[in-house]
């Protein structure tokens, strides 16, 4: 999808729409379900810069756009709270270095820059799209020891959100 996300922009984003929706319905196991992204994060941040970046084509975002308001307003996939680990794009690309994944070895700097803008548009600004629960926003340009002190001095509002919604 890096290499060539004009051609395959869209097959990810369908897959990954219908993996997110397997995960917000899947039963419950646990009093929380915490997961990495959303199917509201894919829709608002991936699919947007697709759309805004020329690569994916206005009848294709249109697709998932009307996939995702249909899934939006007949299947429960809100959530109670994001966690926004806000990450500086130079820091992300460090890291994206450091881990040194194959598929990731052909991501720019500049893609990490129209990630992070999205982000920051969506969730700091609220200029993209209504969020309907809180945001806890967690500066993450830290190390790993930093971050779970961060983690800790969070952990209440993370693991009880106060809208939280409780599933039997």
């Amino acid at each position: 999808m890096y290499q060539d996300a004009s051609r395959w922009g869209i097959t990810l984003q369908t897959y990954v729409q219908l993996t997110m929706l397997e995960q917000h319905t899947r039963p419950m196991i646990s009093p929380i379900r915490m997961m990495e992204r959303s199917i509201h994060s894919a829709k608002h941040v991936f699919v947007e810069n697709l759309y805004r970046s020329g690569k994916m084509p206005e009848v294709d975002y249109a697709v998932l756009s009307e996939w995702f308001d249909w899934i939006q307003k007949n299947i429960d996939v809100s959530v109670d709270l994001i966690v926004y680990l806000q990450t500086s794009p130079k820091v992300c690309y460090e890291r994206l270095k450091t881990r040194c994944r194959e598929e990731e070895k052909v991501i720019p700097l500049e893609y990490l820059e129209a990630i992070h803008e999205l982000y920051e548009e969506w969730l700091i600004k609220r200029a993209l799209f209504e969020i309907s629960c809180p945001v806890l926003v967690i500066g993450a340009d830290h190390d790993m020891q930093k971050m779970i002190e961060k983690y800790e001095e969070n952990r209440d509002q993370i693991l009880n959100p106060p809208n939280r919604q409780h599933h039997l």
